[in-house]
């Protein structure tokens, strides 16, 4: 019986036309790496010729013949790979595929450089000395690292099948998490990551999603997880492409006690049979590595602890003996292989998520760096660069400490205990921790809070829970006067000594807003068009205050809460746009109602600074005819010194140019804002560059004076007076204009309107 059979090894990408006659079994030809076929064999594996023949298989199920394309191709290379080296390192690969054969060979070895190392020494080096990985911590310290979703079962690690899938799930989103932010910050955030991840199963040596091989019943055959480059013509992986490979090995969390202590021989032997292989694989490929393709990093990993094995060598020094593959590999890693062992060290936390700080995932990230390194070339951020940044962190950091040692409120809530032993850790022990979620205030529709206000306590019932898009305020009325409506603001504890970005917009909404309307009602600025002071204190916390006799405040969390009370209550002219309610009677009205609040502050040299939709609210509760009121004004501008809201959108030229306003700089906010709340298209800003580019390719179209032409004339007029104000130094004529937009105000009421549409 004649058996013809093509035969293809997705190990190295090797194809052999096999002809087998009553007289022996003849190579016919053979294709070298890279052939497309069809193949009918679910291994894709190599055979042994005499298994081949005895179970009958041909051709048909075996293999299908090469395309036109493929053969053709193959040909075409067979003359660069030709030659018995070439041929006796693919024999010798075919033949390398059991990793305990090799664990054998190197037991005298490795007993022998056991005993040889002194008691405390450790058998191998560390892959990385410590500062290298304190460099590289301080360049991942602005890195963010994404959240893994599948995380492992650290109990009972390793007692089922179900908990082994688990831990697989979890360390190839582990790897794929570290690649994607490994690439995204040292070599490129737009271009999309050219590797993927994948599970090793051991029969076939071939790579598959974690999801799919345990849905197919191989978890038992599992023993690794792969970092690979992505190749659509490949989707079980090729050798050639691996990057990094981590093995599962559960007995690995024994070494994690003694730092000091190696792993086992037959965790090593694996590591060192797989890391081989992959030196094989690159040495018999045509990608082009750009440094170090004579080293492989393999890691050893399971649910709880982590650590790295880092193999080096010289393939061309490996005798390659098909005969004696073992002996050869052995004797290789003997005499030309330098090989280092990282302590084992915990990669994940208590809860599942990874440790992305410590030193056992900081020495996997680093060995991921040096692996992407090897396929993509050198990074266009270096460790250096983004690690240049640690310096002022850590002053920042120094800083906050100090503030919070020596902060005014002595008795607040967090007491720091200053060490001589580190001078930037602060520890804080657990009987001074307060829970961060008890501090919060909970109001909802229908609370009551209470204010001291000059040494009177006052009581406003919740109505509404309302937002501005940035912080919450409340729509609230008191007690003793239920009928009547006022907007609530609570702010920031005085002692929240490393405040968020939110809790500076608190400050600003009640702390600072309180200063500025104080000063307006001191003035004796009186304007319906300004908001009003109703009351403004600190909140009555719930049960008996502790407040020393000097000052400060108790230990209540609630203690010392500032709150400001305003009237009148109206809605937001963002709420208005957003509904499609804000026309040219409106736009005209508010035009007018801000520049006649601007006017009246302006005549006390106080500056708005933040005009935005957001701060301008339309009342018609309790009037005749709806008016516009100018509120927000804790970024108002008393003084040189201070700084206004910085508002890609809304602020002025000068604001974004400068820093600080001129003269007409409210004025122009207050166009920007007509524009868009007349239906004005705003572009994606993202840096003042882009906004200042913006604001003059409208001007010099009269894009904006454009827009507002299509509402009313008059607010085209205004918008053309600001535009020659723009960037001067002379002052804004309120008066003028103010006259000129009433006469433009419909005041009349003409009763009942009747439809007569038909």
């Amino acid at each position: 019986m004649e058996v013809s059979i093509i035969v293809y090894d997705l190990v190295c990408g090797s194809v052999r036309f096999v002809e087998a006659g009553k007289d022996g079994i003849h190579l016919y030809a053979e294709f070298c790496r890279g052939v497309t076929i069809l193949h009918g064999d679910p291994c894709y594996n190599w055979y042994m010729l005499s298994d081949v023949i005895s179970s009958g298989k041909g051709r048909g199920e075996l293999g299908g013949s090469p395309d036109r394309e493929s053969v053709g191709s193959g040909t075409k290379r067979s003359s660069v790979s030709s030659g018995s080296r070439s041929r006796s390192r693919k024999d010798f690969l075919y033949k390398f595929v059991d990793s305990e054969i090799l664990t054998a060979k190197l037991e005298d070895w490795f007993i022998s450089i056991s005993e040889k190392s002194a008691p405390k020494k450790p058998v191998f080096d560390v892959p990385f000395e410590l500062i290298e990985l304190q460099k590289f911590d301080y360049a991942l310290e602005g890195v963010p690292f994404q959240q893994l979703i599948r995380m492992p079962n650290a109990v009972y690690a390793s007692t089922s099948d179900a908990v082994e899938a688990t831990a697989y799930l979890a360390i190839e989103d582990f790897l794929h998490a570290s690649v994607k932010g490994l690439w995204e910050a040292f070599w490129s955030h737009d271009e999309p990551m050219p590797f993927s991840v994948g599970c090793l199963y051991n029969a076939n040596f071939k790579f598959y999603q974690a999801e799919k091989a345990i849905a197919n019943g191989k978890i038992g055959g599992l023993c690794g997880t792969g970092i690979l480059l992505q190749n659509p013509r490949h989707p079980h992986g090729k050798w050639d492409h691996i990057l990094e490979l981590a093995l599962l090995r559960p007995d690995i969390r024994n070494l994690a006690a003694d730092s000091d202590q190696q792993p086992s021989l037959s965790v090593l032997g694996e590591a060192l049979f797989y890391a081989l292989r992959i030196l094989l694989t690159r040495s018999l490929s045509r990608l082009n590595f750009s440094l170090s393709s004579n080293t492989v990093f393999v890691l050893l990993v399971d649910s709880q602890y982590g650590g790295v094995v880092k193999v080096e060598g010289d393939v061309n020094k490996l005798e390659f003996d098909v005969n004696n593959v073992y002996d050869c590999a052995a004797e290789w890693i003997q005499k030309h292989c330098r090989i280092a062992v990282s302590p084992i060290d915990r990669i994940w936390n208590k809860l599942g998520n990874a440790n992305w700080g410590d030193i056992g995932a900081l020495q996997i990230l680093f060995a991921t760096f040096h692996c992407i390194i090897q396929f993509a070339g050198l990074p266009k951020h270096s460790i250096e660069d983004l690690a240049a940044d640690h310096g002022s962190r850590l002053q920042t950091r120094r800083v906050e400490r100090q503030l919070g040692d020596t902060g005014v409120n002595g008795n607040g809530l967090f007491r720091f205990q200053q060490h001589t032993v580190s001078t930037e850790i602060v520890e804080v022990q657990d009987e001074f921790v307060k829970i961060e979620s008890e501090e919060l205030m909970k109001l909802e529709i229908g609370s009551v809070l209470w204010l001291e206000d000059s040494n009177f306590q006052k009581g406003y019932h919740i109505n509404e829970v309302l937002s501005n898009g940035e912080l919450t305020y409340y729509n609230a009325s008191p007690v003793e006067d239920p009928g009547k409506s006022l907007f609530l603001y609570v702010g920031s504890h005085p002692s929240k000594l490393e405040p968020a970005w939110q809790d500076m917009n608190l400050w600003y909404q009640v702390q600072r807003q309180t200063k500025i309307l104080t000063i307006m009602k001191q003035k004796g600025l009186s304007s319906k068009y300004l908001p009003q002071l109703s009351a403004s204190g600190r909140i009555i916390h719930p049960g008996q205050c502790r407040r020393p006799s000097s000052g400060g405040n108790c230990d209540h969390p609630l203690c010392g809460t500032p709150i400001l009370v305003t009237s009148p209550v109206g809605e937001t002219v963002a709420n208005m746009v957003s509904d499609g309610r804000f026309g040219l009677d409106e736009a005209v009205r508010c035009c007018h109602d801000c520049l006649s609040a601007l006017c009246t502050a302006s005549s006390a040299g106080i500056r708005h600074g933040d005009i935005r939709p957001d701060n301008i609210i339309c009342v018609r509760s309790g009037v005749r005819q709806p008016y516009f009121v100018l509120i927000g004004w804790g970024h108002a501008i008393l003084e040189d010194r201070d700084r206004p809201a910085m508002n890609l959108h809304f602020s002025s030229t000068y604001a974004l140019q400068e820093g600080k306003l001129c003269s007409a700089s409210d004025a122009e906010s207050l166009v920007y804002m007509l524009y868009f709340s007349c239906g004005g298209a705003f572009p994606e800003l993202d840096s003042v560059e882009g906004a200042l580019q913006w604001r003059e390719t409208s001007w010099s179209r009269r894009i904006i004076q454009q827009k507002l032409g299509d509402v009313s004339t008059v607010l085209k007029a205004f918008a053309d007076y600001v535009d020659s104000l723009c960037g001067t130094p002379y002052p804004i004529d309120y008066e003028i204009w103010i006259r000129r937009l009433r006469r433009n105000i419909h005041e009349e009421d003409h009763g009942k309107e009747i439809d007569t549409s038909g």
